[in-house]
């Protein structure tokens, strides 16, 4: 889950899961993998970082996942 802020200022959470593609068009644009569509005031690149902060703090580096 990574912290966002849609376009009209108020925070939101979402699951970076969902993400299928950004777009910057000069808004963000997130396309969720349902189908919907946010507007947020972070740029491609923040929401990136977020994302391989929060994969990184999920599954440190050298984790060996249960079952390998």
């Amino acid at each position: 889950m990574i912290h966002l802020t849609r376009i009209n200022h108020v925070p939101m959470v979402l699951n970076s899961d969902l993400i299928e593609h950004i777009e910057a068009t000069p808004d963000t644009v997130i396309s969720l993998t349902n189908g919907q569509k946010l507007i947020v005031l972070e740029t491609a690149d923040e929401i990136i970082r977020k994302v391989i902060d929060f994969r990184r703090r999920i599954h440190p580096c050298g984790a060996v996942p249960p079952g390998e």
